[in-house]
């Protein structure tokens, strides 16, 4: 379930992305399937799955499944995130070649839906779920008052943390946001980080933004500008900056990595190389003591007495809101098979695929099945960062600054130590540029 888009292909700017064949999303090739007829009686159409987050046993539920309602075949192709963007941008306007339906990054869903690379779902929202299904993923995918592109299931961040070393230094978990950075300073040592965080990972480092009341970028009229600069979030800047300074060793360089690596006992020293990381809910899978499978396969094991969990704290106590994670998923506006496509949404969204999203660690789109994802610390912790959760802004031209690598320069030069207020200024100017598409 790894999220990271570490070496997204470069994405020059959200004029670039003019999908040939993709016009605006009024186009007749947006015009919602039913309108043409059709049928999905014998359709054989491509799903494309981004990473492995998706389990083979929710892929093996939907091949059987569409199987079993039309006849024809679903094939699902895994693309990798790192090069995702780009294949995305090439292939969804090929009618040839596009998948029929795609999972898509979060962020990335208003730039797609608004160069009209997405069919019109609007007259099946209430059928797949409606007012129930995740309202900010909802959001991004929505042009003019229609959809284009739905949540496929959520996910968010919360901290990880070794409560032996805790319990040793006589630190208990803290309850804000600069507790939160006393604590992790109290536990840093020459070789281990009180809270390891890479210097240029700037989908968790946002969060010191959001808690301090700062945003990314804000819409000015029909203008999407940086904010960066903005006095809020200038002052999330200055204690994440502090933060890193006094509490991690990660490199300046090191994006959204696997932080959960150094959590865990190191091979050669038995001991951790941190304390405390933050990381997606799902990464709890991979912390804990080495062990085997019956396969005889490397894997960690939770042990409750090394391990635990709590929600990042915000400023004031309660929950600082962090980056919510996850996907959404569309039908490309370019498929021929768009009866078949949309007979798959159906299968997606039903109550038997929401629940195993949940059963399987994954936030379900449809809230109403979010109790699937049980009621252990971890189910908790996602349900309490998740509420509180904010996405990156829905501006047309989002996926090109991710795509651009300036968010990692920016947090990489700010934990680096340098001047916040002139960075924020220069990076505030080379957004901008983007923003708008």
């Amino acid at each position: 379930m790894k999220k990271t888009m570490v070496g997204i292909a470069a994405f020059a700017a959200a004029g670039a992305l003019v999908l040939a064949g993709c016009s605006s999303s009024d186009d007749e090739t947006s015009a919602a399937p039913s309108e043409t007829g059709g049928s999905a009686e014998g359709q054989n159409i491509t799903l494309w799955l981004m990473g492995g987050d998706t389990p083979d046993a929710l892929r093996e539920y939907l091949t059987t499944e569409y199987a079993a309602a039309t006849g024809g075949t679903l094939t699902i192709e895994e693309q990798d995130w790192g090069d995702a963007l780009s294949k995305l941008t090439t292939a969804l306007p090929d009618s040839e070649n596009t998948p029929d339906v795609t999972e898509i990054g979060n962020t990335w869903s208003p730039t797609f839906t608004t160069v009209g690379a997405f069919s019109d779902v609007t007259d099946m929202y209430a059928e797949l779920g409606g007012d129930s299904l995740l309202k900010s993923f909802v959001d991004v995918g929505v042009v003019d008052g229609k959809n284009y592109a739905l949540p496929y299931y959520f996910g968010s961040r919360y901290n990880f943390y070794r409560k032996d070393i805790y319990d040793a230094a006589g630190v208990s978990v803290p309850t804000t946001l600069q507790e939160f950075s006393d604590v992790t300073k109290q536990l840093t040592t020459a070789d281990q980080s009180g809270f390891y965080i890479g210097g240029s990972d700037w989908r968790n480092g946002i969060s010191w933004i959001f808690a301090n009341g700062g945003d990314l970028a804000k819409k000015d009229g029909d203008t999407w500008v940086s904010t960066l600069s903005d006095p809020n979030s200038i002052k999330g800047l200055e204690m994440l900056q502090d933060l890193y300074k006094n509490s991690s060793h990660a490199p300046v360089g090191e994006f959204d990595s696997t932080p959960w690596v150094n959590i865990n006992d190191n091979e050669s020293t038995g001991k951790p190389e941190a304390a405390t990381i933050i990381a997606p809910g799902w990464a709890h899978w991979s912390i804990g003591d080495a062990s085997e499978n019956d396969a005889g396969d490397p894997i960690n094991v939770w042990n409750d007495e090394k391990n635990g969990v709590f929600v990042l704290p915000g400023v004031d106590g309660g929950v600082a809101p962090v980056f919510a994670g996850g996907s959404n998923i569309a039908i490309s506006a370019a498929s021929k098979n768009q009866e078949g496509a949309r007979e798959l949404m159906k299968i997606i969204f039903s109550p038997e695929y929401q629940q195993m999203l949940g059963e399987n660690g994954l936030g379900p789109a449809n809230l109403d099945y979010a109790d699937s994802l049980g009621d252990d610390q971890f189910a908790e912790a996602l349900r309490t960062s998740a509420a509180g959760s904010k996405l990156t802004p829905a501006a047309p031209g989002w996926a090109a600054v991710e795509g651009s690598g300036l968010l990692e320069e920016f947090f990489g030069k700010v934990n680096g130590g340098g001047d916040i207020p002139a960075l924020a200024a220069e990076y505030d100017e080379k957004i901008s540029a983007l923003l708008n598409g």
